[in-house]
């Protein structure tokens, strides 16, 4: 939203700078996003009085001119065909900046003959598109500022332009008056009254209205008013002056009055000329679908069923609250006006203009909601300001409709102020606050304005008032505490694990990444997702679904990493899966994901590829780092993202799996561009049971000063033997004499024949009472052998 200073004092009594205004703007919550004030960039420039112009001896089209100036006087080269004696001009010396050619002058020497300065045209000036000569100004004294003379003989030129950035719940603000109440509000001056003068109806409106009954949800209320002998021309100097600043275009009076009131008193309106209406009545109603328009863009639009239509009797000729028709729109030679001003539905509106891709100032503010009952005075100011300007006479008012009913009043609770923001303010000053911004206030209850839609409960008064009191002045306070000693602590159990397997994660050499929530549905199709977690509106097509597992976000952002040349990774998230769209269908994740090699590449033979066992190890870490028991069983069985042979599930008992680890199938990888192969984790630490509550004494010390015995076996067995067999056989032989079993070797091949594997266990022995004998340790070796023969059918290797 684009405004003027001088345009924001049609509707506000103030002498505030512009750096005043910008700065309570953005306290307000009307964010400033610039100022344009051409003051800024013409201060140097002072004006000069041509005292001779002669021809340049080397030069037919340039003249050497001596300049009285501020500095005396200095001459100066200029090729402008008005150049001559006993003009005034405007002067940039040696050093000042010149906008318009960004350029900074100098001394220089044109065809041998120095020029200490410059005479400027508008153009060089940034003032208009002028570049046929200098400027040659009327009055004005040697040495005086050219802004100066601005201000007093043409002020629309150093008018600054101010932009601010509207939320959405702010559509007050889309107009200068709206703004200018805030303003009020705060103090910075006081609001202007807009005094409305209706035009006397001449005779009745030839053109009537209807609204079907299907479409007053839509369309609720709608007004008008005929103008017979008007003259379309040039809009007044002012009002082509303000339309500029902002960045529109000036037209004709018919079109820039539309342009003006939407931006003056944020109320679109259209003009249509009567003359070009087939037949003697506008109908609203819904499209059928189908039926087309061409819009005053020029570009044919073809309506969508349920789109509001104004339509006379060969068909539409506006596309209701978004943009009017090429056929009925205005031209020079119009003389006969129907000016319309009515309300449409916010969100029928944004559906309308989304679904035909129009971005228009209408559409902008009727989606977000303009006053209701502003529609008659508005086409009363509009009525009036034509009358004015382009002359005839106007017709009795056409209505359709009636205006929606926008009361809506709460309690207000002036104590609510302090408990909500924290701030003291008195009631009298909370009150003074919201009748300045246009509130009603009967007894305790505050009745909104209907232009602030926004309004919507009793927090929104305590924010109306915050806001105007300024949210600068609020001053930090410490909470209360709530008793004496150390607060006891507040993380959850899940919590706790969250922070210590991330810890654990980034000590592993891994880095965290945050990916979205969302993912495209090749990605979650890939890993398990189904359409119960698909988005029905979604934020773009690479968004559709709810992630089923946090991989997709990893191996995306791999990918990412590889195709600039990183191919040594190692990431990890922690975050929200979800199997559907339900609560209670979420569950949270550990995953990490390695890639490439380990270790540093200068060092010799420190790298290596990765393998299963890193992540295993991975896994194993961050289990242990959140309270998982020591022991877990390894299966097989994992989804078929896995790599079939290469990954386990880390489970406790045959029910609870807590974690997988492993290769990733290939085909995820080439689907997701990612080079392989790659080695992943995924951890559920809610499935870890709670560890038993300890009382407040430690543990007795369990100290054992006996030698432990550590005795190696290697079994011969089938290829589809698992190691997890052999470890539990041999962990049953001696529960409470055996510490540790592990696996130290596997061997296939050679000698062994086909189908056959060896794999080689250590055993710890840790005695309690009294040191091993060897005849003590020649039976727990022998029923060692015993358990795994049985267990697994192999055999002892010689």
């Amino acid at each position: 939203m684009k405004f003027t200073l001088s345009w924001l004092r049609t509707h506000l009594d103030t002498e505030a700078s512009v750096e005043e205004i910008a700065e309570t703007l953005t306290d307000l919550g009307l964010e400033v996003e610039g100022v344009e004030n051409p003051a800024a960039a013409l201060a140097e420039f002072t004006l000069g009085k041509v005292l001779k112009a002669e021809k340049h001896p080397d030069a037919d089209k340039l003249r050497v001119c001596q300049v009285l100036t501020d500095r005396g006087e200095v001459q100066i080269i200029c090729g402008a065909p008005n150049a001559r004696e006993g003009i005034t001009a405007v002067i940039a010396h040696p050093g000042v900046y010149v906008p318009g050619i960004d350029t900074t002058i100098g001394v220089g020497k044109i065809r041998g003959i120095e020029s200490h300065g410059m005479m400027c045209s508008e153009r060089e000036m940034e003032l208009s598109e002028e570049h046929d000569g200098i400027i040659e100004l009327p009055s004005g004294e040697v040495g005086e500022r050219f802004v100066d003379w601005l201000a007093k003989n043409d002020p629309a030129k150093v008018d600054p332009v101010i932009e601010i950035a509207i939320t959405p719940n702010r559509p007050d603000a889309l107009g200068v008056r709206g703004i200018a109440r805030d303003l009020a509000a705060r103090g910075l001056g006081r609001m202007k009254p807009l005094p409305l003068e209706p035009v006397p109806a001449s005779f009745p409106c030839p053109v009537s209205v209807t609204i079907d009954e299907d479409t007053r949800g839509q369309a609720p209320v709608f007004f008008g008013r005929l103008i017979r002998g008007v003259r379309n021309g040039p809009s007044p100097q002012w009002m082509q002056d303000r339309l500029r600043a902002i960045g529109l275009r000036p037209i004709s009076f018919l079109v820039d009055v539309t342009n003006y009131m939407t931006y003056d008193l944020n109320r679109p309106l259209h003009v249509f000329d009567a003359d070009t209406i087939t037949g003697s009545a506008l109908r609203l109603y819904r499209a059928k679908g189908g039926e087309t328009l061409v819009g005053l863009d020029e570009k044919t639009y073809t309506f969508e069923p349920g789109m509001t239509v104004i339509a006379d009797a060969q068909g539409p000729e506006s596309i209701a609250g978004v943009m009017g028709g090429l056929r009925t729109g205005c031209t020079a030679e119009t003389v006969n006006v129907f000016v319309e001003a009515a309300y449409f539905d916010p969100v029928r509106t944004a559906y309308t203009g989304r679904a035909l891709k129009i971005n228009s100032d209408a559409r902008y503010r009727f989606e977000r909601g303009i006053d209701p009952a502003f529609t008659p005075e508005g086409l009363e100011h509009a009525v009036r300001m034509i009358v004015d300007h382009a002359g005839g006479e106007a017709s009795e008012v056409v209505r359709a409709g009636e205006i929606p009913d926008w009361r809506r009043g709460y309690r207000l609770d002036t104590a609510r102020v302090e408990s909500l923001v924290g701030m003291s303010i008195p009631a009298e000053t909370q009150r003074a606050s919201l009748e300045a911004l246009g509130f009603t206030l009967e007894g305790d209850m505050a009745y909104a304005p209907s232009w602030r839609p926004d309004i919507l409960g009793a927090a929104d008064l305590v924010e109306e008032v915050a806001r105007i009191a300024s949210l600068t002045k609020l001053e930090p306070k410490p909470m209360p505490r709530m008793g004496a000693g150390v607060a006891r602590p507040i993380l959850t159990l899940s919590q706790k694990r969250q922070q210590a397997a991330r810890r654990t994660a980034a000590a592993l050499g891994l880095n965290e990444c945050v990916s979205y929530s969302f993912i495209d549905g090749r990605a979650a199709e890939l890993l398990g997702g189904t359409e119960a977690a698909r988005l029905e509106n979604p934020i773009s097509s690479e968004m559709s679904h709810m992630r089923p597992s946090l991989l997709p976000g990893l191996l995306q952002a791999a990918a990412r990493n590889q195709a600039r040349g990183f191919a040594a990774l190692g990431l990890f998230e922690i975050g929200a899966a979800f199997s559907g769209g339900e609560p209670g269908e979420q569950e949270t994740e550990v995953a990490g994901l390695r890639v490439g090699r380990t270790g540093p590449k200068d060092l010799h033979g420190a790298s290596r590829p990765v393998d299963l066992f890193d992540a295993k190890a991975d896994a194993e870490a961050i289990l242990a780092a959140i309270g998982a028991p020591a022991r877990l069983q390894i299966r097989r069985g994992g989804e078929g993202w896995w790599h079939p042979g290469r990954h386990g599930l880390l489970c406790l008992g045959p029910k609870v799996v807590l974690g997988v680890f492993g290769e990733l199938h290939p085909k995820v990888l080439d689907a997701l561009d990612v080079k392989g192969p790659a080695m992943a984790l995924v951890l559920w630490p809610d499935r870890v049971p709670e560890p038993r509550k300890a009382g407040s004494a430690r543990g007795a010390l369990d100290a054992v000063d006996l030698q432990a015995v550590e005795r190696d076996f290697a079994f011969v067995l089938d290829q589809d033997v698992e190691a997890a067999a052999v470890m539990n056989a041999a962990q049953g032989a001696d529960k409470t004499l055996i510490e540790e079993v592990r696996v130290f070797d596997l061997f296939a091949g050679g000698s062994l024949g086909d189908g056959k594997k060896s794999l080689a266990i250590t055993v710890r022995l840790q005695p309690r009472g009294a040191t091993l004998t060897d005849k003590e340790i020649e039976a727990v070796s022998a029923k060692i052998v015993e358990k795994v023969t049985k267990a697994t059918g192999g055999s002892l290797r010689g």
